[in-house]
């Protein structure tokens, strides 16, 4: 369904295509001394409203992506459908919770289908424990914050880290930046808030300023699914994460291009003239 904003430019559009083919017409008419198609002016009008109308249509379809290019610093912002882990030239960013957890036997600790679980079976091939050691040596340097008991959370990992820890795996070719966004309960049932995913993300970016080489960066809606960021829908989240790197990227260069990638089912649910307005609003 057509939003007010959209219906807007439509009506725009439609009238800008009207006004210029009737004036075309009335120009002909007025050098040649006749219209052009004699005795058909009512035809004539149906046909311009009816093209001034599908021009309208065309112009306000959906975009295939939505993008921006900063120039100060100089960055480009899409929002694209497609698959995450297919952005062979680009770091990604992949969330985890503050326990850093990765089993997924059962979907019971974290979902096989996940982000998280996918980085496991695409990246690593499945082997948690080349995976755990590589997050665990680099651990070691980060504070904890909690010592849970296996009484209290029966599965998974006991140790608590900062949300907003931000872990960086692989090598310069290929970064995945670990970032911890949410906080993983007791009963396994990951949660997040607004305030929590911004300082997050806040560190995620000096984190790819730091490491990164300027180098294209990567990353889904965090927050949007199991990390249960309850008080914002998809497309909030999806506008607090442009909102927040517009703003590190006001104060230094973080990346010369962030890739927002969703699902394809989900992008096609993003309004998107709505997201590119608010986009080149900030």
């Amino acid at each position: 369904m057509m939003t007010a904003r959209g219906l807007r430019r439509w009506a725009i559009h439609s009238f800008a295509a009207f006004g210029v083919a009737a004036l075309l017409l009335q120009s002909y008419q007025a050098i040649w001394d006749r219209p052009l198609w004699p005795g058909h002016a009512g035809q004539v009008a149906a046909a311009v409203a009816i093209a001034s109308v599908l021009y309208g249509l065309v112009r306000t379809r959906p975009a295939k992506a939505v993008v921006r290019d900063l120039r100060r610093p100089g960055c480009r912002i899409e929002v694209v459908p497609g698959d995450l882990f297919e952005q062979d030239e680009s770091h990604l960013v992949i969330g985890f919770t503050d326990t850093f957890d990765t089993d997924v036997t059962d979907d019971r600790v974290v979902q096989a289908g996940s982000v998280q679980g996918q980085f496991l079976r695409r990246v690593y091939d499945g082997d948690q424990r080349r995976l755990d050691a590589e997050l665990e040596k680099l651990l070691a340097a980060e504070p904890v914050v909690a010592e849970l008991t296996r009484a209290t959370k029966p599965y998974g990992k006991l140790r608590r880290h900062l949300i907003g820890t931000v872990l960086v795996l692989g090598d310069p070719r290929r970064h995945f930046f670990a970032v911890a966004y949410s906080r993983m309960g007791p009963n396994l049932v990951a949660q997040s808030s607004a305030d929590q995913l911004w300082q997050s993300l806040s560190r995620l970016w000096a984190a790819v300023h730091e490491h990164g080489q300027r180098r294209p960066v990567a990353m889904p809606v965090v927050g949007a699914t199991l990390a249960r960021v309850d008080a914002l829908d998809r497309e909030a989240l999806l506008r607090l994460i442009l909102l927040s790197f517009v703003a590190a990227s006001r104060d230094q260069l973080v990346t010369t291009r962030l890739r927002v990638v969703l699902r394809p089912d989900e992008f096609a649910e993003v309004n998107r003239a709505e997201l590119q307005a608010f986009l080149d609003s900030i």
